[in-house]
């Protein structure tokens, strides 16, 4: 009876290998799918706190060259290369109670390999804000 036991004891550990070989990559797809969520919102929140600084410099009658420099400031930890940034009406079309909207775009790129296949290579992301000018 006790050789019985033995026999089938050492057959499991196969069987936890095979599980955790099924496991394990649906895990890791889950972790590295939230870290991406959580990069892609922080950037969104960036661009949104961006867009907020330049038109509150725009509101006080800066410059586009003044208003571009303040939203690069605010989000100077993304790639100011694929940042780009839209005022609306341009420089010396702003009159005192029109509404100024200054838009920032951005592309996002994945750093999982796998969401590349996905959504594809960039996922563009883009935040608008509108004030009155004073």
């Amino acid at each position: 009876m006790r050789c019985l036991r033995q026999a089938f004891r050492r057959g499991e550990g196969g069987q936890a290998m095979v599980e955790m070989c099924l496991v394990l990559p649906l895990f890791l797809l889950l972790v590295l799918g939230m870290a991406e969520v959580g990069r892609a919102l922080a950037t969104f929140l960036t661009l949104e706190h961006a867009a907020r600084e330049g038109a509150r410099v725009a509101i006080v009658g800066a410059s586009d060259a003044e208003i571009e420099e303040r939203v690069r400031e605010a989000a100077s930890w993304l790639d100011q290369g694929r940042l780009q940034v839209v005022v609306d009406p341009p420089e010396g079309e702003r009159l005192s109670g029109q509404m100024v909207t200054v838009t920032v775009r951005y592309s996002y790129q994945f750093l999982a390999p796998f969401l590349d296949y996905v959504a594809g290579q960039f996922l563009p992301l883009k935040s608008s804000l509108s004030m009155r000018v004073e």
